[in-house]
């Protein structure tokens, strides 16, 4: 059984970091894709980085590059978005997802093509 705890959210003010962790166990793929989501109130859940575990290529959205990243322990099973420069706009629930790198484009990840999540994780960026 595939798990993904997120840990690392909390409350910071602008232009502060924060580094975001998802563990992952149960994952029976050798090649799979770990995405970073997020989903603000009233909004999409939005793709905003992803990594491959087979070369790490990574994947940012337009919204993120530049101040985030995205990377993998593969000794820990562990994934991170260190975040930095955080804006207001940042503020939203984080989700780390997975899935068997076949069935996504890791170029243009989409909610729907990730199988497996976790339970998310609260940012909140405020003055």
């Amino acid at each position: 059984q595939v798990q993904l705890v997120e840990s690392g959210g909390g409350l910071v003010q602008p232009g502060d970091s924060l580094r975001l962790s998802c563990a992952v166990s149960g994952f029976t793929e050798v090649y799979y894709a770990i995405g970073w989501f997020r989903q603000a109130p009233g909004k999409e859940r939005e793709g905003i980085a992803c990594i491959s575990s087979s070369d790490g290529s990574t994947y940012y959205a337009d919204s993120v590059k530049g101040r985030f990243t995205i990377s993998r322990d593969n000794a820990k099973n562990t994934v991170y978005l260190q975040m930095n420069s955080l804006k207001l706009e940042d503020t939203a629930v984080y989700y780390c997802a997975a899935e068997d790198l076949d069935y996504v484009i890791l170029s243009s990840p989409h909610e729907a093509d990730f199988g497996s999540w976790g339970q998310g994780t609260q940012v909140t960026v405020s003055s």
